[in-house]
């Protein structure tokens, strides 16, 4: 039994995001966001032509929201703050303090119901005029966001202890280079998603210097990055299979991991070398790989102070130059093991051991920090009894547990996507990660508990994984 024990202190939460929950696209005073452009402008982009106009409703609703996480008896809130509804312009000269009101409220709620709020300062939606500047291409973002993140420390920084300052890196950056349907789908594939995710490090590393500048001594707070993170498993043992896999770990996770999580900073060495071979062979003068200078290694290193990390799925790899979406330029392609089960989204499979091995592949190479794990979920087609979420849910468990107690890993906290059922992306609503039902046909927006509900809330209040659910 004590093996499905969580540890004294272990956090549980779960999370949203502002444009998929939110609604009021316009009212009060908020700005567009590129997210309100693409659905608008290119319905046909998203797979049922939906928008986030709507969606949750959680704007007016956000009570319901939190006497929903309050039912599931959890210890944080994950959600992320819509920039556009801050500062409409996406400058800080134009404050709108509707946008300042409506987080307060929520962030007060859930304090008043004993939840600790867990900050994302961007979730994929930056404010359109910012995007017409270039979006996350054009490297004066970084002042920009900081300045974005002074008027969040400021306004919340009093009662928000927990900070993710950007969501998902290398996935965000696919919407400046492949047509995977991610805002702003401009594609620049080879060039794009590099100078984004280039911005994105500089953008994390000049808000968290600040924070430990002028907010940290009094208010006490801790900051993180939030790369996804997924498990490269070769195909075959064979030295070069391992190797090509090794090569895909570094250039999905280590992109983001290692100029702030290694002791030396920088790009990890594998993809540097391999990028500007490749880009050499392509006929390039110069690497794709966009460089950091002395001083900006310096500034990026060690901004952190804990690792959030969003995990779904393992990738079974192969050499290929037929690269997946996901692996573009390493050399590998993934492709689906039919031993294992697959959610509604047509990337995310079951395996919860590759949940394990990459936690111990963090520890091992970045002298195991605290890690909370800032996603993790599954997708279905919105059904009560979502029996296929509940063993999801408890076998990525089980394997972090095992991770935790048998290997030493730091995890010290865990999130469920999503609370309820929302626009996903490019998916609209046809894929459903909710603990919660939501009607999108009701004006109310009823929120059903499903069966996931019920077993999370077990969990939490028992602080371990029920023994049915164990290995079964």
């Amino acid at each position: 039994m004590a093996a499905l024990e969580f540890p004294a202190g272990f956090l549980f939460g779960t999370a949203t995001s502002a444009y998929q929950i939110e609604g009021a696209w316009k009212e009060d005073g908020k700005g567009e966001s590129m997210w309100d452009r693409l659905t608008h402008d290119h319905p046909e982009i998203i797979k049922d032509k939906s928008t986030g106009d709507v969606a949750c409703n959680s704007y007016h609703l956000y009570k319901e929201d939190v006497r929903m996480l309050k039912e599931l008896g959890v210890n944080f809130y994950r959600f992320s703050v819509s920039w556009s509804r801050i500062l409409p312009t996406g400058h800080d000269n134009v404050v709108n303090q509707a946008g300042i009101a409506y987080y307060n409220n929520l962030i007060n709620e859930l304090i008043a119901n004993g939840i600790q709020p867990m900050v994302i300062m961007y979730h994929f939606d930056l404010p359109q005029p910012l995007q017409d500047l270039g979006g996350w291409t054009n490297p004066v973002l970084a002042n920009y966001f900081e300045d974005y993140a002074r008027v969040l420390y400021a306004n919340f920084g009093d009662r928000v202890k927990w900070w993710n300052t950007i969501n998902e890196p290398q996935i965000h950056a696919m919407g400046y280079s492949e047509p995977f349907g991610l805002a702003p789908n401009i594609l620049t594939p080879g060039h794009g998603q590099y100078l984004a995710v280039h911005t994105f490090l500089l953008s994390h590393a000049r808000a968290y210097r600040l924070y430990e500048r002028e907010f940290k001594a009094k208010q006490g707070g801790k900051v993180s990055i939030v790369p996804g993170g997924f498990w490269m498993q070769p195909t075959s043992d064979s030295k070069d299979e391992e190797e090509a896999a090794a090569r895909a770990q570094e250039m999905q996770l280590g992109w983001v991991l290692h100029p702030i999580y290694s002791a030396t900073g920088d790009y990890p060495p594998v993809m540097k070398e391999w990028m500007a071979k490749k880009s050499k062979e392509e006929g390039y003068s110069r690497s794709r790989l966009p460089s950091f200078t002395k001083e900006e290694i310096e500034m990026v290193k060690g901004t952190w102070d804990y690792l959030g990390l969003n995990h779904y799925t393992t990738f079974f790899t192969l050499q290929s130059k037929e690269e997946s979406m996901f692996l573009k330029d390493t050399g590998v392609a993934n492709i689906q093991d039919d031993k294992y089960p697959s959610a509604a989204s047509e990337w995310l499979q079951v395996v919860p051991w590759g949940f394990r091995k990459l936690l111990n592949w963090i520890a091992k190479k970045y002298n195991n920090p605290p890690i909370v794990i800032t996603e993790n979920g599954f997708s279905d087609h919105g059904e009560l009894n979502d029996r296929d979420r509940v063993n999801y849910l408890t076998k990525y468990l089980c394997e972090l547990l095992k991770a935790v107690k048998d290997d030493g890993c730091n995890v010290i906290g865990y999130t469920v996507w999503s609370l309820m059922d929302n626009f996903e992306w490019p998916s609209g609503y046809t894929e459903k990660f909710g603990l919660f039902h939501v009607d999108f046909n009701d004006p109310d927006r009823k929120r059903t508990a499903k069966k996931s509900a019920e077993v999370y809330s077990q969990i939490i209040k028992n602080k371990k994984i029920p023994v049915e659910f164990a290995e079964g």
